[in-house]
């Protein structure tokens, strides 16, 4: 897994020659629903192993938390499962409001 920065993944995202990564927020609904990177798929983290079937494995896959620790955790469990191309969001939501979003809720 690569770790990636919040303005690493700014810079991808706004890369329109480069495909868009799936952006797999891993934190509850409820947190989800506080805040969330544009774009964003909501899997909670314990319903990414019966569900993993369900993700691209060969599409890049940036996980996505409110600190960077579950998502550093689902990221390592996705590269067990096979999946290639994954990044962990250094910091998760709470440095992208930092660098990235100002204006983004925080909890």
């Amino acid at each position: 897994m690569k770790q990636l920065s919040p303005t690493e993944l700014a810079s991808w995202l706004a890369d329109t020659q480069t495909p868009a990564p799936l952006l797999l927020d891993v934190r509850e609904a409820w947190e989800y629903a506080l805040c969330h990177i544009a774009g964003s798929e909501n899997r909670p983290m314990n319903s990414i192993p019966a569900t993993v079937t369900e993700l691209d494995a060969e599409r890049p896959t940036v996980v996505i938390c409110h600190h960077g620790m579950r998502s550093y955790q689902v990221a390592a469990f996705l590269e067990r499962a096979g999946f290639d191309d994954i990044y962990n969001l250094a910091g998760g939501v709470a440095a992208w409001a930092d660098a990235v979003e100002p204006a983004m809720a925080r909890y």
